[in-house]
């Protein structure tokens, strides 16, 4: 392209965005009635139920909020760890809830439109949180207090860090990770090529944030161990899952018939569900296990189906394990997964345990299925250390301690 191309390309994208700042003022100015008749009806709130902001107890001597993405209820669940955990401290969370939502616990659920066009809920949140509250952890970089000007979090903790409340950044994964990174050091990574249609605009946003934090001064904390090549000067967060709601059902393979396999992808274009659902079909037709394709499942019903199955493929491409992955090891199921050498290394050095899951290559899920399936010693032993590396890493307590010095400040 040729700089003078370059150059009108810039312009045109210049105009766009000032035409779209203005008509998002002037939506923004119009009375609520109004504004509701001119938005779109996947925009529309009802202005009687604007949620009332979060207020804690004024008692605690730290007070924070985690806000606002709440990405597989973890900020809810860290809320929940410091409450527990972390005595002279309280904490809740605020989450934006859209129409595909999982039923997530949440201190504070606003509504999308809500989070979006009440100007009534963006001041009176914007008080709460610098008035009410003395910490903050930003999750994602996104706006606190309302994006329809589709900002970053930037200008927000300006206003928080001014304010004189104690502000973090808190990262889940895509948010961060930048896909050209990932690609090189993995084969089976979702951003080669054109696997994942999101992957450019993934790579521009993770270019131009991590270019800004390298020079902040602000704590970052990261929730799965791969992130750390995304942020190293960030501090890892465990993800948090209550042991107790997922220790209810009988042991695995006790039900005497071919093994129950279960694939739960939250994303399946980034979990590898193209490289395992046509190698399990196969297995079933064989008559070798029973496989179970779960999509769409509210989170309150997650643990009736893994405890009712033995083994849980989590994912196939990203290297990681997350949420999903802890809920099926608290259960004490076999769970199978493409884990990278560096997120294994990264938790036996944090922790000096050795993470109870099953490592299967993406190009040979096959065969290695297959010889798994007659090892049913190796299956029983990783399902049955499960529950207690949970119940070590993943219960909240150490949670509570990485955020403590963050707390204590």
């Amino acid at each position: 392209m040729s700089a003078v191309k370059h150059w009108m390309l810039r312009v045109v994208v210049r105009i766009k965005n000032g035409v779209k700042r203005l008509i998002i003022g002037l939506i923004l100015s119009l009375p609520t009635q109004v504004q509701l008749r001119v938005l779109p009806s996947s925009q529309w709130y009802d202005s009687s139920l604007v949620p009332v902001p979060e207020n804690l107890s004024s008692h605690s001597r730290s007070r924070l909020m985690i806000a606002p993405a709440n990405s597989a209820g973890q900020g809810w669940a860290w809320a929940q760890a410091v409450n527990r955990y972390f005595s002279g401290a309280t904490a809740t969370n605020m989450a934006v809830v859209g129409p595909q939502d999982f039923g997530f616990g949440c201190g504070e659920p606003v509504p999308l439109g809500v989070y979006r066009w009440s100007r009534r809920w963006h001041e009176a949140q914007r008080e709460a949180v610098t008035s009410r509250f003395t910490h903050v952890l930003v999750e994602s970089d996104r706006p606190l207090f309302g994006d329809a000007q589709l900002r970053t979090a930037e200008a927000d903790i300006d206003e928080l860090v001014a304010a004189g409340l104690t502000v973090g950044l808190l990262f889940h994964g895509s948010d961060i990770r930048l896909p050209s990174r990932h690609a090189e050091r993995m084969q089976w990574s979702p951003f080669h090529g054109e696997r994942w249609s999101l992957t450019p605009a993934l790579e521009q946003r993770a270019g131009e944030l991590q270019s800004r934090l390298a020079n902040s001064a602000l704590p970052i904390f990261f929730s799965t161990p791969d992130l750390t090549l995304d942020v190293p000067q960030g501090h890892w967060l465990p993800v948090v899952v209550d042991p107790s709601i997922w220790e209810l059902g009988p042991p695995v393979f006790s039900h005497g018939g071919v093994p129950v396999v279960a694939h739960a992808p939250s994303k399946a274009a980034v979990k590898g569900s193209d490289l395992v659902d046509p190698v399990m079909k196969k297995l079933e037709d064989e008559g070798l296990i029973r496989y179970v394709r779960v999509e769409n499942v509210p989170t309150g019903e997650m643990p009736a189906v893994y405890t009712s199955v033995d083994i849980v493929l989590d994912q196939f491409s990203l290297g990681i394990y997350g949420v999903a992955a802890c809920e099926a090891m608290a259960a004490g199921r076999t769970v199978v997964s493409f884990v990278s050498d560096q997120v294994r290394d990264f938790v036996s050095e944090a922790t000096g345990l050795t993470l109870p899951i099953i490592d299967l290559s993406p190009d040979t899920i096959e065969q290695e299925m297959r010889a798994l399936l007659n090892d049913r010693q190796r299956m029983l032993e990783h399902a049955s250390r499960g529950p207690e590396f949970v119940r070590s890493v993943h219960d909240g307590k150490l949670s509570a301690a990485v955020l403590s010095k963050f707390l204590e400040c």
